[in-house]
């Protein structure tokens, strides 16, 4: 990635900033499924101790961006806890996004992970929450373009390899909701609830993409796409793809309680790869 024009750019705009301790490249491109189409995501870390100087970060921005005049910087916290802060720009026609992450914030969750502990909260553009275990697998994945005092180097240290005690923590937190959620979609399918019937059934199969995951000793860092990925891991589920998308043609066609069977019949699938 090194050698791509925009993200040597990218990075000699941003490095300079006050406050920037490392440029990462996340996403899709960092993990090398990306396409000619895919965004940019650039992690812009920072210290706790020394802010982030979103004023000079917009001046960088307006700088290098398609439309200076329609560019802005949010500042820290606007995005919420977790993903704190950034920008959306389109610098010679390609999307970038720009995102704030607080270092002392991802390596305390970081540690956490390492040691079992893991939470969820509710997070806009993430349908099924926020897991904080994501950040284990943004560090995990992500390729470093600005690090002089080698801060993502010591949290890549953290994340990998990837520990047991997660992986055993994600599949506590997350199998026993796979048939909870079915269950409460069966309760509403006898009130005609669809809207209810499917954010029942849609967590149901967030958290099979997730023991998936675990199982195979691999980060969820985005649900968007993850259970197309589950279904192309080594430990994973015959036909997963086809069988998620026979629930959600049955739930399409009024077919509620087919579609608990389903899910049931997959839920039964991965107790078996995981007892």
């Amino acid at each position: 990635m090194s050698h791509d024009p925009l993200l040597t750019r990218l990075t000699s705009a941003f490095a300079g900033v006050p406050g920037v301790e490392a440029v990462v490249l996340g996403g899709s491109r960092a993990r090398g499924s990306g396409h000619s189409t895919s965004d940019y995501d650039v992690g812009l870390y920072f210290k706790t101790a020394i802010p982030l100087d979103t004023e000079r970060l917009l001046a960088a921005a307006k700088d290098i961006a398609d439309d200076p005049a329609a560019t802005t910087v949010t500042p820290v916290g606007e995005w919420g806890p977790w993903i704190v802060g950034g920008a959306w720009l389109s610098v010679e026609g390609r999307k970038v996004d720009l995102l704030y992450r607080n270092a002392d914030a991802v390596e305390a969750a970081m540690e956490s992970s390492r040691a079992g502990v893991v939470t969820m909260d509710y997070q806009p553009g993430h349908p099924h929450g926020f897991c904080s275990a994501i950040w284990m697998g943004e560090i995990a994945y992500c390729q470093p373009l600005h690090d002089p005092k080698g801060l993502i180097a010591q949290l890549k240290s953290i994340a990998l390899p990837y520990p047991q005690a997660l992986r055993r923590a994600l599949i506590r937190r997350f199998q026993w909701e796979i048939l909870f959620s079915i269950e409460n979609a069966e309760l509403a399918a006898a009130r005609d609830e669809r809207t209810h019937i499917a954010g029942c059934l849609y967590r149901s199969l967030a958290c099979i993409a997730q023991v998936l995951f675990a199982l195979n000793e691999r980060y969820l860092i985005n649900e968007k796409g993850a259970l197309q990925e589950a279904a192309g891991l080594p430990l994973t589920i015959p036909q997963l793809e086809e069988q998620a998308n026979t629930v959600w043609r049955l739930i399409g066609d009024g077919a509620f309680a087919p579609a608990c069977e389903a899910l049931r019949r997959i839920d039964r699938q991965l107790k078996v790869l995981t007892s």
